[in-house]
């Protein structure tokens, strides 16, 4: 009776654990679709901007050295995705979970906006080219972090602090305008948002654990897909200083 006792155990305990796997793997999913689609957006955003010349004229200027500047408007679809994801971030727990999606949608599309004039500097095939070789990066280390069973936990921290310098080097750089500086913050950056999907993407596991019901779930969900979606992007814009072929005046 003890061993039919343990067995039963057993096998109710296997059950589970197939089953929490099951869960994991689904709200994983759920993470993905809102960081494709959202990614989907700002593409078709970005290239509808770009490609259609009331709406570009309405965002951006074009500069006497052949430039591209930001209008009014422009300026503030560029700051509003700031505060968009100060809201999410800091807001979050108290906001339902539609209100959390339709932030993300926003912010999704207004970042087309301000990622449109990469339509007009680059090629249309170096900027496939790019995308698809952070996807393929993005994507093996994203899966890495999801199977490793290394606690990133202090190789993120480390990660923040680069991100931190990265940032304050960039502004210095505004006043400075050093090409050498740019390169470097431009390589870090590469390094640091490389490493934050794999230790974001741990962290989103650990959010799946941490989130109880539909409600909250879809709220963790939205905040993984966001992680996620500026990963990829960063990286993304990264890549193309490097790898991106400008169009020719």
């Amino acid at each position: 009776m003890a061993f039919e006792s343990g067995r039963r155990t057993w096998a109710q305990s296997q059950a589970d654990a197939r089953q929490i796997d099951a869960g994991l793997r689904q709200y994983m999913l759920r993470v993905y679709n809102y960081m494709a689609s959202g990614l989907a957006l700002t593409g078709l955003t970005a290239a509808l901007v770009a490609g259609v010349p009331s709406l570009q004229a309405l965002f951006f200027q074009h500069t006497l050295n052949g430039g591209v500047g930001l209008s009014g408007l422009g300026w503030i679809a560029l700051i509003a995705p700031v505060v968009m994801v100060m809201a999410l971030s800091f807001g979050i727990n108290r906001m339902q979970a539609s209100t959390a999606q339709a932030l993300f949608w926003a912010y999704a599309a207004l970042m087309g906006v301000s990622l449109a004039p990469i339509f007009l500097v680059y090629t249309g095939t170096s900027i496939a080219r790019v995308f698809f070789i952070t996807a393929a990066s993005f994507g093996s280390l994203s899966l890495w972090g999801y199977t490793t069973r290394r606690n990133l936990d202090a190789f993120g921290s480390f990660l923040v602090m680069g991100l931190i310098g990265m940032l304050i080097a960039s502004v210095v750089n505004i006043f400075l305008g050093s090409p050498g500086l740019s390169f470097v913050v431009s390589v870090v950056g590469v390094l640091v948002f490389a490493g934050l999907t794999a230790w974001d993407t741990q962290k989103i596991r650990q959010m799946y654990w941490d989130g109880a019901g539909y409600e909250a779930s879809t709220k963790t969900a939205v905040m993984g897909a966001l992680a996620l979606y500026l990963d990829f992007i960063n990286l993304f814009i990264l890549l193309m200083r490097f790898m991106g072929d400008r169009r020719s005046n």
